[in-house]
């Protein structure tokens, strides 16, 4: 069974046919998080991301997991590449964005997603690709929605844990 050490997230917890309406809620859950943080800019420390700089992370997260779906959905065994998620914050200047188009993009993400899940049945969510992290793993699709939930769930407790100060 997979579950996050540090958030408690069970990936068993969500059930397949769970996964699109997780993923379709984050977008609401993540403007009111943002709507709570008086500076979505500020870094709590020096290692660690800005409210907006998680949101921008969660929206370029849903991007490539529906880019690793249609792969695996197109191709047998495919090898996902890594998204450099540490370079993208600074290549993409995550910091600098538009909080309002951050959100507008996360939204479009997540529905996307969402509606790719709730089209799949067992057979597409058993399909495999090599997930790249922390080390390549075979993953199924099931598997890549529910660590897309996480994703989301984890960084809003990040986004909270951050909080005003």
């Amino acid at each position: 069974m997979d579950q996050c050490d540090e958030c408690g997230f069970a990936y068993d917890s969500v059930a397949a046919d769970g996964v699109p309406g997780r993923l379709g809620g984050l977008a609401d859950r993540y403007a009111a998080a943002l709507a709570g943080v008086p500076d979505v800019r500020r870094r709590p420390a020096p290692d660690v991301w800005s409210a907006l700089e998680y949101t921008c992370h969660l929206r370029d997260v849903l991007r490539v997991q529906r880019e690793r779906l249609d792969l695996a959905l197109h191709a047998d065994a495919p090898e996902f590449a890594p998204m450099g998620r540490d370079e993208l914050a600074v290549t993409a200047a995550y910091n600098s964005q538009d909080p309002a188009a951050v959100l507008a993009a996360l939204a479009a993400a997540a529905d996307v997603l969402a509606t790719a899940f709730a089209a799949l049945g067992p057979v597409e969510l058993d399909r495999v690709g090599l997930y790249p992290w922390p080390q390549p793993t075979p993953r199924t699709l099931l598997w890549l929605g529910r660590h897309t939930v996480h994703e989301g769930e984890h960084h809003l407790m990040d986004i909270h844990r951050a909080g005003p100060r």
